[in-house]
């Protein structure tokens, strides 16, 4: 974090009594344009892996070596992706390469040595994500020695198909965490599930291959039959322990869980070729979304946002959910009409409370308001980031596929051994390693504990 972020309190105290002006127009796209490049320059003033003995690619942390954990720092590369996309600005893309290759660890399958006694799911997916994201754009393919962001994508996906990742408690789905050793490896949440589902649609419409889809399918199915996905409402809940059998469902909502499913279902609708089952199930989702998250038409994370109890994690959720609605849109484009209004007013709300630090533009968290609220950092700088580039989705071409434009090299046998078997991740820890690893997840679930009374990790 930098100095200049020193004076918040002070600055918020002056916004809150009128006297700061925000600096940010989004009248114009050449507006957009200069408020979404200052927003990113402020955002990386948090990453230093372009420094003399930093990691490449990660943020500062995890916790309490800093504020943040190895996946946000894979959704903020895919969200500079976008904000490539829709800009044209390249200015970033070679930090992006970069941090993509170096993360992708020596498998090549985002489960690099630093971060496998405490991975999750959702932790690799969302790499994973952002890999795709690459094939989908036309992302700069990297060099021919280095995997591309097809395989990266594949890579994932298949090691997360893995049998061992799958089993009969709760009769499917991925677990949360990984290693067996860690806490919440008892738990099956709809992130984990989501991203899977979300990588599998988006697999089977760029490269047509009905496997992804299938799995795609399945794992709706599961999170449905389950009850993850409320069968009135569309409403996502969180997730459920096996020992209970996933029945003790806990129900808080955050918009990344409904948001990853939305985009999901929309590159199956697509994929489909606007199959009923399919529209129906998004249109759905598209209603919940907005009547859940979008209060007045402004992003809003209903579990922890009034009662100040959002961790950093879900300091960054916002953002996705603008980005994933508005792709949908591109592929889907009878949800164009409900979504893009909101968005456009969501956006317009963020940038109003951009008026903190010393330099009198950083984003703070609560929308709703139009006062900066005295804290920034990467997940609410990410957050106004997505929200102010995805108001040019208009003008950018919908996602390519391997038939349409897609350059990215791919292998169907990424993450495996090359003959349909699995790579083995799971070395045999050490008590040195189970502590670390015991540390990490102790962190993230007293946390989540301490927000949540409700949630039972560990009966």
């Amino acid at each position: 974090m930098r100095s200049f972020l020193a004076n918040g309190l002070a600055a918020s105290l002056i916004a809150s009594a009128g006297l700061v002006r925000a600096q940010y127009s989004i009248d114009t796209d050449d507006d957009i344009k200069k408020t979404a490049s200052n927003v990113a320059w402020d955002m990386l003033q948090y990453y230093s892996g372009n420094e003399t003995g930093q990691t490449v690619g990660i943020l500062p942390g995890p916790p309490p070596a800093g504020d943040y954990y190895w996946w946000e720092a894979g959704a903020m590369w895919g969200t500079l992706m976008d904000y490539w996309r829709c800009t044209g600005d390249d200015s970033y893309n070679d930090l992006i390469m970069a941090a993509m290759q170096h993360q992708a660890g020596p498998d090549a399958d985002f489960q690099p040595s630093n971060v496998t006694l405490s991975l999750g799911n959702d932790d690799q997916g969302f790499w994973g994500m952002s890999a795709m994201l690459a094939a989908e754009l036309a992302f700069p393919d990297p060099p021919s020695d280095d995997p591309g962001w097809l395989a990266l994508a594949q890579a994932v996906f298949n090691t997360q198909a893995n049998p061992d990742r799958h089993d009969d408690t709760c009769n499917g789905g991925l677990r949360w965490q990984i290693p067996f050793s860690n806490n919440g490896y008892d738990y099956k949440n709809s992130i984990a599930n989501g991203c899977f589902f979300n990588l599998g649609a988006r697999l089977a419409r760029y490269t047509d291959n009905s496997t992804y889809g299938d799995w795609a399918e399945k794992t709706w199915d599961w999170m449905y039959g389950v009850g993850y996905i409320d069968n009135e409402n569309y409403h996502i809940y969180d997730g459920a322990h096996v020992q209970k059998n996933c029945t003790d469902i806990n129900k808080a909502q955050f918009s990344y869980n409904t948001g990853v499913l939305l985009q999901g279902a929309a590159h199956m609708y697509n994929y489909t070729k606007g199959s009923k089952k399919w529209e129906t199930r998004l249109d759905k989702l598209v209603d919940a979304t907005i009547n859940v998250f979008f209060p007045n038409d402004i992003a809003f994370e209903i579990s922890c946002e009034d009662h100040n109890t959002c961790t950093t994690d879900m300091l960054s959720f916002k953002g996705y959910t603008h980005r994933w609605m508005a792709v949908a849109t591109k592929i889907a484009p009878f949800t164009a009409e409900k979504i893009l209004p909101v968005l456009a007013k969501s956006a317009a709300a963020a940038i109003k409370q951009c008026t903190g630090g010393d330099n009198g533009r950083l984003c703070g968290f609560k929308w709703k308001s139009g006062v900066y609220d005295g804290k920034t950092g990467v997940g609410q700088q990410m957050n106004v980031l997505a929200a102010v580039s995805s108001l040019l989705i208009e003008n950018t071409p919908p996602p390519v596929t391997a038939k349409d434009g897609g350059t990215s090299k791919g292998n169907s046998d990424a993450g495996t051994k090359g003959d349909g078997s699995f790579q083995n991740h799971n070395k045999p820890a050490t008590t040195a390693d189970k502590a670390g690893a015991g540390i990490l997840t102790f962190l993230v679930l007293a946390t989540a504990c301490g927000m949540f009374g409700w949630m039972s990790f560990g009966e």
